[in-house]
């Protein structure tokens, strides 16, 4: 007998696909990441701002003449009488014709038996000026004594105080005999710039002594504004 022969089935060909062309892909960009090396963390100190001091412009020459220069605060016109009643009220009439302005009575402090006073009770009369009118005053009152002044009138505060034995020695006045002839004092009172400090609510002050007024710094005033000769007396 013949060996049998082995039949082997033929794979069936399969014929190969046609090769397509890939769309080229657009490759997304590298991103190199750099190597960060920490820094060792470094407490910030807080800086305090120091306060900047402001500096104040430098004074002229002039500037400073006029804040040392001394001026005129007030005048004072006082008529003493020594009683009430009648007499007081013609020595408020001369003082009203004289300024222009009305007075106000001046009252006792204390009571003193031997000189029949008691207190609170009108002994006088005055009127306070300031600015224009006490400037004109003061020129009509000077000429009555030809603008010359005695140096113990000037105390040394730098005020001034010098009486007037009439009142008909004044231009305005004449003499009327149903009002008779009355005598006042005058005192004026000079200050400087900055001389609020001393009567200021808050934060009252002492002037100091190298800015008050000076017994020859209102002779000069004295003499330089109203013409006055001072008269030295020994």
């Amino acid at each position: 007998m013949s060996p049998e022969k082995k039949t082997t089935k033929k794979k069936p060909v399969t014929k190969a696909k046609p090769a397509t062309k890939k769309k080229p892909v657009a490759k997304k960009p590298e991103i190199k990441e750099e190597k960060t090396t920490k820094k060792p963390e470094v407490k910030k100190e807080l800086k305090v701002k120091k306060p900047v001091k402001k500096t104040k412009p430098k004074m002229n020459s002039e500037e400073k003449k006029k804040l040392f220069a001394p001026k005129i605060e007030k005048v004072t016109i006082n008529i003493g009488v020594g009683e009430a009643g009648e007499r007081l009220k013609k020595a408020e009439t001369v003082l009203n014709s004289i300024t222009g302005h009305k007075p106000i009575e001046t009252l006792s402090k204390t009571t003193n038996k031997d000189w029949g006073i008691r207190k609170d009770m009108p002994l006088g009369c005055k009127v306070t000026l300031r600015g224009k009118d006490a400037n004109d005053f003061l020129k009509e009152a000077l000429s009555t004594r030809e603008n010359k002044m005695a140096d113990y009138s000037f105390d040394d505060e730098g005020n001034l105080s010098f009486g007037i034995p009439d009142h008909t020695l004044f231009k305005s006045q004449k003499y009327d005999p149903n009002i008779g002839i009355f005598g006042m004092d005058i005192s004026i009172t000079m200050q400087k710039p900055g001389y609020r400090i001393k009567r200021r609510r808050i934060q009252r002050h002492r002037i100091p002594h190298r800015h008050r007024v000076k017994k020859e710094e209102t002779k000069k005033f004295f003499s330089e504004t109203f013409n006055v000769e001072v008269i030295e007396w020994r």
